[in-house]
């Protein structure tokens, strides 16, 4: 997946919806769009700020097609439960607690104890639990336990004291993840995918027995369950009907099968029937055939992500937090990249990695440009912007791909979005004006090129383990920047002007200069003072950035500026720093191919976690000033069916909610299937 890195703009994929005589002659109906007087933000808290974001042309879906993105959106919603436990064993029953005082305290809500506790809860929407969705930090709450002791009276709440520790003490479950291997990946983290007692090297040395060397399509082991120890033996609990999470898998599944009825075609409706068999037994196989299925049901103007997919939140990179996400095709965008999609092979032929790191025949790639409709679990509030999936790397080389990139999305960012940052932490007016003409169109192949090329890109060496086996903890960084590497050395290649995606190669400088700005300095704005660089995407821009930085200082390549006591970073030479990205690149998938794991190491710890405490605190002030949060969650719309007499869909009504704890409490209460 691909996160928003900064703000994105809608040059090559805001959905078109406009009745012109194009739309006239294909034969579709106009879309009936009103966004005047929108409001894209709802709430502002902390870190974070809150947005909307609309389903551009709903009212070109057939009834049947309505009925279907319905039901994927509530399936979606059934299993929202099953990430708030993953994440830790007590965000359950702490949401249950901190939603009751919420909903029935009469007392002073103007008083500032009152103020902060709402904004606690905010955070704990926020992140789907107690730790921070992005840091992995718990959220440490600004009242005290005396003002929580007298809420919990007040409204006849009752909370455990383990429950109150847990909130109160900074050094209860403080870390959702560890990355750090000195201390410890499993003991030290919080995340509840590895029982009590379960050490690092008990879990590893459980699914390396399992791994045959030379196994051309190895299953995902530990994806979907949990690692326990049971009277000294470690056993595997199965996400599945009659198993981890039955009751919410039980939804799930009851609407998976109402939208096979309605699927519009056959390789959709058997894709979702795997899905739902995959549920019904937590068969591992029958995840692999589910994914299969997926990437060759390619027709149709509706798709879905759905299932135990991610793994940044496993500090061992083996399990997959629950996520759903639906998807609406915006043909108009999805062909002007078909290019891209098209010419994949190409890309492959002339990276500058080494040959045997090539493939031979990249196979199955597809992209698309889609409107959400519906986001859940881990995608939800917080979202990517791209996605490319299946992650079975051998799945990838024998079938192919699908990557998305979310184009209302990426709308909704802009649309709230300014230039404050640009004209905070641009080196020049030059780079300014280059920012604010290209880097919207800049952005948008960044991420199309990390999620169609960037993972679909290089193979492994004969016997060499996957990568989430071989390089472990630092697996999800390493690939991530690999992508990332690919985009930006191809963001400066004549032959995307010669495509048509971009007009000339001013559309690379700025996407060279976002990204080590972005690297370099304004990622910093999310760290707290002290924090090292944990989270997966922010260290692989780190680490790509300061290597760049640091192997074109005798060249001059990138030049550090200080000016007035601000840092700046300023691109002298673009045609060597490309080549400079070329070079990691290559260094990066050898790294991939032959599963080097010091390397790894090396390259994600020294050059992608520390920060510079004077140039971090030189960022947050300078941000403060700005008061721009550094992140967004979203709310979802609402589908709510119209039915006839007899019961049967007619139509599905598009609404809106106007506020973030509206929308949250709503799910608690219709969706919380593991918290009553």
């Amino acid at each position: 997946m691909f996160p928003l890195a900064c703000a994105l703009a809608v040059a090559l994929v805001l959905p078109s919806c406009s009745s012109d005589t194009s739309e006239k002659a294909a034969g579709l109906e106009p879309c009936v769009e009103d966004t005047a007087g929108f409001q894209w933000e709802v709430d502002r808290f902390e870190d974070i700020r809150i947005l909307r974001y609309r389903i551009p042309c709903w009212n070109r879906l057939t009834v049947r097609q309505k009925e279907l993105v319905y039901y994927l959106t509530q399936a979606g919603l059934a299993g929202r439960d099953i990430v708030w436990d993953q994440n830790y064993e007590h965000n359950l029953a702490i949401r249950n607690v901190l939603e009751k005082i919420y909903t029935s305290y009469t007392g002073d809500k103007k008083a500032e104890g009152w103020g902060h506790f709402e904004t606690y809860v905010k955070q704990v929407w926020m992140s789907n639990g107690i730790h921070h969705h992005y840091s992995n930090l718990k959220h440490q709450p600004r009242f005290d336990r005396a003002y929580f002791a007298a809420l919990l009276s007040a409204t006849g709440t009752a909370c455990a004291p383990e429950l109150v520790e847990v909130i109160f003490d900074p050094a209860v479950d403080a870390r959702k993840v560890e990355k750090d291997a000195s201390r410890g990946l499993v003991e030290n983290s919080a995340v509840n995918f590895y029982g009590e007692g379960v050490s690092t090297a008990e879990a590893q040395a459980f699914y390396e027995k399992m791994n045959q060397p030379g196994d051309r399509a190895p299953l995902s082991y530990g994806l979907n369950s949990r690692l326990v120890k049971e009277n000294g033996t470690l056993k595997e609990e199965v996400y599945k009907i009659g198993g981890l999470y039955s009751a919410a898998l039980e939804q799930v599944v009851m609407w998976l099968e109402k939208a096979e009825k309605v699927a519009e075609n056959d390789k959709q409706a058997v894709a979702l029937r795997k899905l739902a068999e995959y549920y019904k037994t937590g068969d591992l196989r029958t995840w692999d055939d589910f994914n299969i299925a997926w990437v060759r049901a390619t027709e149709g103007d509706i798709d879905f992500i759905h299932g135990f997919v991610e793994v940044y939140n496993d500090p061992l990179g083996l399990r997959g937090s629950y996520e759903s996400i639906v998807e609406i095709n915006d043909f108009e965008a999805s062909d002007r990249m078909k290019v891209m999609m098209e010419n994949a092979q190409w890309f492959e032929d002339n990276s500058p990695i080494m040959d045997q790191h090539k493939k031979k025949e990249v196979k199955g790639i597809t992209y698309k440009v889609v409107s959400v409709a519906g986001e859940a679990g881990d995608a939800s509030p917080a979202t990517p912007v791209g996605v490319n999936l299946p992650n079975a790397q051998w799945i990838r080389a024998m079938h192919g791909s699908k990557s998305v990139s979310l184009g209302n999305i990426e709308d909704a960012y802009s649309r709230a979005a300014g230039s404050g940052l640009l004209d905070e932490f641009c080196h020049d007016q030059e780079e300014i004006d280059r920012a604010k003409k290209h880097g919207d169109m800049a952005g948008k192949l960044h991420t199309a090129m990390h999620e169609v090329i960037g993972h679909a890109s290089g193979q492994l060496e004969e016997n060499v383990q996957a990568s989430s086996l071989s390089l472990k903890e630092y697996h999800s960084t390493i690939e991530e920047g690999r992508a990332d590497l690919v985009a930006l050395y191809y963001v400066m290649d004549q032959k995307l002007v010669d495509m048509g995606l971009m007009p000339d190669l001013e559309v690379g400088k700025a996407e060279y200069d976002a990204y080590l700005r972005n690297g370099l300095l304004v990622q910093l704005r999310r760290l707290k003072v002290g924090e090292d660089i944990e989270e997966a995407h922010m260290r692989n821009r780190a680490w790509v950035s300061n290597w760049v930085v640091e192997k074109g200082s005798a060249d001059g390549v990138v030049v550090k500026v200080v000016r007035d006591g601000k840092t700046y970073y300023d691109v002298r030479d673009y045609a060597k720093l490309r080549g400079l990205f070329g070079e990691l690149l290559k260094e990066v998938q050898r790294i991939t191919s032959q599963g080097d794991y010091e390397a790894a190491r090396a390259l994600a710890d020294g050059y992608g976690k520390k920060v510079v405490p004077a140039v971090h605190a030189e960022v947050l002030e300078r941000s403060a000033r700005l008061n721009i949060p550094p992140y967004a969650g979203f709310l979802n719309p609402v589908l709510e069916p119209v039915t006839d007499a007899s019961g049967n869909i007619t139509d599905v009504k598009v609404s809106y909610m106007e506020s973030f704890p509206e929308q949250m409490l709503y799910y608690s209460d219709k969706y919380g299937f593991l918290s009553r």
